[in-house]
């Protein structure tokens, strides 16, 4: 099975293809070019974000940190069609707590009606979401996906400057001397 070269997840059937690599999604394509502009991000500032980040409080309740990338599996199922999905979300342990125990009722009260992929798959989403419940993030630094997850953000941001100071920029006069 192939893996998505963005966030890891297995790739079944289908994704989008760009030269030897392969995405799960066009997001996560996306994604990728945005890592490819964060090179331009300087460690320190990297560093500084990501303590940031992780110290800081809950995007989902606003309570104390850590924050750290949490992952929720889901799956549906109607007959002959079934939908699964893992979901990245930015959130304290407790958060995320909630998240993977609502993906576990969710998948089991959803994901056995399709055959013969939702009895396959809603056994694998909900013991991904119980060993997510389990381990979860290592609680003493942030994680390699919340690292790449504040990259990205950078990244995405300092293109985005860029571009803006770009369009700031007044078009020279035609016939003016180039500086």
């Amino acid at each position: 099975m192939a893996k998505c070269a963005s966030c890891g997840s297995t790739i079944f059937m289908g994704g989008v293809r760009a030269g030897a690599q392969r995405f799960c999604n066009n997001k996560c394509y996306q994604d990728s070019g945005a890592a490819s502009f964060s090179s331009i991000v300087s460690n320190d500032v990297l560093e500084r974000k990501l303590e940031e980040v992780w110290r800081g409080n809950c995007p989902k309740c606003r309570g104390l940190g850590p924050i750290d990338v949490h992952r929720v599996h889901e799956v549906w199922s109607a007959l002959v069609l079934t939908r699964w999905t893992t979901k990245a979300q930015l959130s304290c342990r407790s958060c995320a707590t909630k998240r993977q125990l609502g993906g576990v009722g969710f998948s089991a009260l959803l994901g056995w009606w399709g055959f013969p992929w939702g009895l396959i798959l809603t056994p694998v989403q909900i013991t991904r979401n119980i060993v997510g419940l389990v381990r979860g993030p290592d609680s003493s630094g942030p994680s390699p996906e919340l690292r790449k997850m504040v990259l990205v953000n950078l990244g995405a941001q300092t293109v985005a400057a860029q571009k803006a100071a770009a369009m700031k920029q007044p078009a020279p006069l035609p016939g003016s001397p180039q500086p």
